[in-house]
């Protein structure tokens, strides 16, 4: 594990307060907006509310730091969010493959798992960060001192203060910390969303927004488990799936009702509910659901057989093993906790020699398997949340530079803005991305030319 990468004790804060550019928040879409505009020679502060970068970015994949999704079809990519097609612009200029160049170069390799998912070499997010460390402090320097960016630790922006400028729109004048006062030319707010708020990712930049006369778009928990209704789920705690299929339905007419979604993937049984990355990627859809009416969700616990071939392969079975039970023949398919429970859900003495199984006895095990229904009480708060569906509104973000429509001089990047991705990389991707634009579009204008 890199020593120090989450520290930065050696930072030195420039004594000056204006600067070219003030990025607030340094997660990873701060992290990258600042870089991005000091590597054009512009003087850059990165204020955190925290004493040490990335906070978050350290429990990205597990502590693996999913870096991206290896997926270079711009059309496929942007399918796996909520309001993509926003993202088109950034992911064509800075998109996975730009970000593996880029670790590339400031010294991480990665790799490439199973759901094409990216990781650094070495499976440790602290190297990573200890590497966007090098980067902000070490930018090739002009003359003049220029390069690097000034890390400001422990500091939060509680107010923030405008004028008009010359043409008459509002701009910020300047940001007021706790004891201190920041003007720059531009800022860039980057302070994530709701989600792990003891990360500090609080949502304290929608309140700011807002006072800006910006639209925050109602933040929900995303990526985050279910809980469900049926105690037998209790079980089941840490039982794993490989390719299940999730659907959701709604209660209205029909025996199931209307189907509003399906989602296929992995599958993780907690101690309340149902987790990983099939679940996670509903999830807010669900909890949107939830608080509209109830819903049904039913889960395919074997989606690559039909019920035919279900049927069959359970016939072969009890032709080679007629002294089988039902609780053995069935852990041919599943783990043997979640074997007995299907059988108690199916009806059927787990205990029961299977050769002698009803006809009616068999159907309702296949059914257990290929229509498990469970019954969805919430999702995780943002406690529990990976990220948050919500933010800045789009309406108000251009989305060729990520600058504010309201105010002159703003501009926003990472998980503040309405847009969540699903697991495996998808929202590290948007982070950086944004924040590369929003450090460009800064970069590129005539202010700093």
């Amino acid at each position: 594990m890199a020593a120090g990468a989450g520290r930065q004790a050696a930072l030195v804060m420039a004594k000056e307060d204006k600067f070219d550019v003030a990025v607030i928040g340094a997660g990873p879409a701060g992290m990258m907006a600042a870089g991005t505009a000091a590597e054009s020679g512009a003087k850059v502060i990165l204020i955190e509310k925290n004493k040490q970068l990335g906070k978050k970015l350290l429990l990205t994949g597990n502590g693996r730091c999913n870096i991206t999704n290896a997926e270079f079809n711009l059309k496929e990519l942007v399918k796996n969010y909520n309001n993509g097609e926003f993202l088109f612009h950034s992911f064509s200029v800075f998109g996975p493959k730009e970000i593996m160049d880029f670790f590339a170069k400031i010294g991480i390799k990665t790799k490439t798992e199973r759901g094409k998912r990216v990781f650094p070499i070495n499976d440790d997010a602290e190297e990573v960060l200890e590497a966007l460390n090098r980067y902000l402090t070490g930018n090739p320097s002009t003359s003049s001192g220029q390069g690097s960016v000034n890390i400001l630790f422990n500091s939060e922006v509680v107010s923030v203060e405008t004028a008009n400028n010359a043409a008459g729109r509002r701009k910020i004048s300047k940001i007021i910390l706790r004891g201190r006062e920041i003007t720059a030319e531009k800022y860039i707010f980057c302070t994530g969303g709701k989600s792990y708020p003891l990360t500090g990712s609080d949502g304290s930049g929608y309140k700011l927004s807002e006072d800006l006369g910006h639209t925050v778009i109602k933040p929900m928990p995303a990526l985050s488990s279910i809980r469900l209704k049926e105690k037998w789920v209790e079980n089941l705690q840490g039982i794993s799936l490989r390719d299940i299929k999730i659907s959701v339905f709604s209660p209205e007419a029909g025996q199931k009702g209307k189907r509003q979604f399906s989602e296929s993937g992995d599958l993780l049984f907690t101690h309340s509910g149902i987790s990983g990355p099939a679940a996670l990627d509903i999830s807010a859809k669900v909890g949107d659901l939830l608080e509209k009416s109830g819903i049904k969700i039913y889960l395919d616990l074997l989606p690559l057989l039909n019920h035919e071939k279900l049927e069959g392969n359970l016939d072969d079975i009890l032709k080679r093993y007629p002294k089988k039970t039902v609780k053995n023949i069935l852990s041919d398919f599943v783990p043997e906790r979640l074997a007995e429970v299907l059988s108690g859900i199916a009806g059927v003495d787990k205990n029961k020699i299977a050769n002698n199984m009803s006809k009616q006895e068999k159907r309702m095990l296949i059914k257990a398997f290929k229509s498990l229904e469970v019954t969805a009480a919430s999702i995780l708060g943002f406690d529990e949340a990976k990220v948050t569906r919500g933010g800045i509104s789009l309406k108000e973000i251009d989305h060729k530079t990520m600058k504010s429509k309201i105010i002159d001089n703003l501009f926003f990047a990472g998980e503040i803005i309405d847009v969540d991705g699903k697991t495996g990389g998808f929202n590290l991707q948007m982070c950086w991305s944004t924040g590369y634009i929003a450090g460009e579009a800064i970069a590129l204008a005539d202010s700093l030319r």
